[in-house]
């Protein structure tokens, strides 16, 4: 099944959700960063919820997300568009922690301690930035408690990653429930009832279920349509132009220094993509004439 993300709302306009597949880019992301199992469901999890975070922006605009534990982990940083597009980054691609209760323990290589920033790029040379402590390392449950304490939006996020024994990438897939103020208590009772009935999301999604299949089940009888149907992808905003930016902030004498230790050129390598760029001698010099 294509990655891709559905958007519905409500009839009375009080509730709307997102629900995605992810599991072409999440699979690309992690076979660029080559992660061992922890960080792949890590790694897995917070670009699901940059999707969904990304779409709810307007067009062009971009969310960046960095969470920041005490676990073997390090950082995850992931960056997403309203258009559909998505990258991201686990500092410590091979780091493991021990299995609980046979799965994946996300919360222990993340960490229970550290922060978590979102920063929106609304256009212009406008940014908005709110952290949080980590609520529990577990990614979603850390988004959720994010959108309800730093935006006051309450909310419902589930994002799952499935990695069989080879290391292969199943199944990823995520949702986010909103309630629009003002709060219908009945309702949002009805809505968590049917999160409960949806039961674990990637099993859920194994059985060939899609995004509005998804929705379905979360709103049930609560009367919705259609809002937004988008494709998914994995696609860093990198250039050669903002690589060059990373250089000249060097400075002149340590990029000529650089230039002499290096006679063959320097490779810059994307920290979101893994793509390489390679400036020779004579494009350094061109960036030192600059400074």
């Amino acid at each position: 099944m294509q990655d891709h993300l559905q958007r519905v709302i409500s009839e009375d306009g009080r509730f709307f959700g997102l629900a995605c597949i992810t599991t072409d880019l999440v699979a690309e992301a992690c076979g660029r960063h080559d992660t061992g199992p922890v960080a792949t469901v890590a790694l897995g999890r917070a670009l699901t919820a940059n999707v969904l975070l990304a779409a709810l922006l307007k067009d062009d605009q971009r969310v960046m997300m960095k969470f920041e534990g005490n676990g073997p982990l390090g950082k995850i940083i992931t960056e997403g568009s309203s258009s559909g597009e998505v990258c991201g980054y686990v500092a410590h691609p091979h780091a493991e922690v021990p299995l609980q209760d046979g799965r994946i323990d996300v919360a222990t290589g993340l960490g229970r301690a550290g922060f978590l920033t979102v920063t929106k790029d609304i256009g212009g040379s406008r940014n908005y930035e709110g952290t949080i402590q980590l609520y529990t390392g577990e990614i979603g449950e850390d988004v959720a408690y994010y959108l309800t304490e730093s935006e006051q939006t309450p909310s419902a996020i589930g994002v799952g990653v499935q990695v069989n024994a080879s290391g292969t990438i199943t199944c990823a897939a995520g949702f986010l429930v909103q309630s629009l103020p003002p709060a219908d208590e009945e309702l949002i009772a009805r809505l968590e009832n049917n999160i409960r009935e949806l039961g674990q999301l990637t099993a859920f999604v194994l059985q060939g279920k899609t995004p509005n299949d998804i929705l379905e089940v979360l709103f049930g009888e609560i009367p919705h349509h259609t809002l937004l149907q988008q494709a998914l992808r994995y696609q860093c905003s990198c250039s050669r132009e903002k690589m060059k930016k990373a250089l000249l902030t060097m400075g002149k004498d340590d990029l000529s220094a650089l230039k002499e230790e290096r006679p063959d050129g320097v490779e810059v390598r994307c920290e979101f993509c893994a793509k390489k760029y390679v400036f020779d001698e004579a494009a350094l010099q061109a960036i030192i004439d600059e400074l």
